[in-house]
């Protein structure tokens, strides 16, 4: 099936890590490479924004020079309005390797009208099966909203505008795989999108 994307995707940059309470900004120039899609992913504003564009040969992409052992990660976004079925935009951690950790917000293109779903998921060791997916209280194409990722070795939390919608506690006491051993690096990047599970949902796990 092929798809027609005219229109790009564009983020602003906001990266916080709290590793021993200091805290250090984001710029795209210097703490981030293209990971793919060369020119369709564009930064500007001295490298406090960036586009990325998909289109019918490829989306695109980008991850953090450096790998981080917890902290906390903020990313604001507007995504595109109308017509987005078949896409993905996604905001993670993931480390590497076949036993990798991950941790994933997923927004899930659909029809103009529809509103968009944000799919959240978590890899400990290469496991994941922990799906939980949203529907948001406002449109996230008018505006940029703030998207976070909270992860210490006790719990992680997901925040959408500094509002908590999940919480993934630690249960490694009772053989539930948790991140805690794995560095990670921060990628974002929109493609075409696979069929995610119905995991409706909110809260705590």
């Amino acid at each position: 099936m092929t798809f027609s994307y005219p229109r790009s995707l564009f983020l602003l940059l906001s990266l916080c890590l709290a590793i021993n309470t200091i805290a250090f900004g984001g710029n795209f120039y210097t703490d981030f490479d293209i990971l793919f899609g060369d020119k369709r992913a564009d930064i500007q504003d001295g490298g406090i924004s960036m586009s990325l564009a998909l289109d019918n040969y490829s989306g695109s992409g980008i991850v953090s020079k450096n790998e981080y052992l917890f902290g906390r990660f903020d990313m604001q976004i507007k995504l595109v309005p109308g017509n987005s079925a078949g896409t993905v935009t996604a905001f993670y951690l993931s480390s590497q390797g076949k036993h990798h950790d991950e941790i994933d917000l997923e927004f899930l293109g659909n029809l103009s009208g529809d509103p968009y779903l944000l799919s959240t998921n978590i890899y400990a060791n290469g496991k994941g099966d922990r799906e939980m997916q949203f529907y948001l209280w406002f449109d996230p194409t008018e505006d940029f909203h703030t998207y976070s990722i909270d992860w210490n070795p006790q719990r992680i939390i997901i925040l959408v505008d500094n509002i908590p919608i999940r919480v993934m506690h630690n249960r490694e006491n009772i053989g539930v795989p948790f991140p805690t051993k794995q560095p990670m690096r921060v990628v974002y990047n929109s493609m075409e999108w696979r069929l995610l599970g119905n995991k409706m949902g909110a809260g705590e796990d």
